[in-house]
């Protein structure tokens, strides 16, 4: 072969090459616009007022794809399908109760993104903001909302493999005092203080009392269910095998997603109920693997998200493992429950 017939193979393998990458672009362009427009069939979604002390309302984060992708919206928590209030507010992560709400949110920078917690007052403007360390995954506020958590992975961004490393913060929305992760708590393991490089928290969830909180363990391989005690700083091994914990109104239950045998390694888990009195578990009618820190909508109903054509759906099903799953929204996630 020639030099001249190596300098033409070599042009154009470089302009295929480049006409690949600018298709790429120019699909990614396209993608990018079509978000932003409204889809024929989608949920009608306007702009208007939103607040945390409506009574019988739903917020959630909009997924539909339009000018209002991404922003807080309401709907009555008894039509949850219906037409959608805008609150102009964008938010990755979201919940809220007692008139009070935190929004994990992305601040974009010219080279990378970095990510804020937002502390919201009723009518969703921002009373105090938090670097987060990393991509937010979970979000919690106390049933009083005195108190505010949220969880981000600092390596790894799945819950699925082991390859992950998270840090989970909790700040007194009062007074501003912040915990800035949860590894500073003293842990109480099968009745023994313990200690490990490799432990992990997430997905914290509060009771009514200010002071006790219930969250995730990992280390060694194992998950475990904790109970924590903000004042004493101490966290207390009670169940294996629990993530993205969610305490019952009543205080009395825990749902939870659960790695179970023989299901993928990328969608190992399954929805169960725990009661905290006789630790008995009860596994829920959803079948799908389900990543989500689930909400209890009332005492007797759990409601999640699963993936869906535009980011993810709402479900909902029966907390005592009887009845089926219903999808309740489309295009929505980090739902809240809110007003009396």
């Amino acid at each position: 072969m020639t030099l001249r017939s190596r300098v033409l193979i070599l042009v154009a393998a470089l302009a295929v090459l480049g006409a690949i990458a600018l298709a790429s672009v120019l699909h990614a362009s396209a993608r990018a616009e079509r978000r932003d427009q409204t889809q024929a069939g989608g949920p009608k979604v306007t702009a208007g007022t939103v607040a945390l002390t409506t009574p019988g309302r739903m917020i959630f984060r909009n997924m539909a794809w339009g000018p209002h992708r991404d922003e807080l919206t309401t709907t009555p928590a008894t039509d949850p399908a219906g037409p959608r209030t805008a609150s102009g507010v964008k938010c990755l992560r979201f919940h809220a109760a007692s008139g009070t709400g935190v929004c994990l949110r992305a601040v974009h920078g010219p080279v990378s993104d970095t990510y804020r917690a937002l502390i919201l007052d009723a009518k969703l403007r921002t009373r105090a903001h938090y670097d987060v360390p990393g991509i937010p995954s979970r979000a919690r506020v106390s049933p009083t909302g005195h108190y505010a958590a949220w969880t981000a992975f600092v390596g790894g961004d799945s819950y699925a493999g082991t390859n992950f490393s998270t840090r989970t913060a909790i700040v007194d929305t009062r007074t501003g005092a912040l915990i800035p992760s949860l590894e500073a708590f003293r842990i109480v393991k099968d009745g023994r203080s313990y200690r490990s490089a490799d432990v992990n928290f997430w997905g914290v969830t509060f009771a009514s009392d200010d002071n006790t909180f219930y969250a995730t363990l990992a280390t060694k391989g194992t998950t475990y269910l904790v109970r924590g005690d903000l004042r004493t700083r101490t966290v207390t091994t009670l169940h294996p095998n629990v993530e993205c914990p969610s305490l019952s109104p009543d205080g009395t239950r825990i749902a939870y997603k659960k790695r179970v045998q023989g299901l993928p390694k990328d969608a190992p888990w399954r929805l169960y109920v725990l009661s905290l009195r006789t630790m008995r578990e009860t596994p829920l009618a959803e079948t799908r693997s389900v990543d989500d820190q689930a909400v209890w909508k009332d005492a007797r109903t759990v409601v999640y998200a699963l993936p869906g054509d535009y980011g993810a759906d709402l479900y909902e099903v029966p907390a005592d493992g009887s009845g089926k799953p219903r999808r309740i929204s489309v295009s929505a996630v980090s739902p809240a429950y809110v007003g009396p």
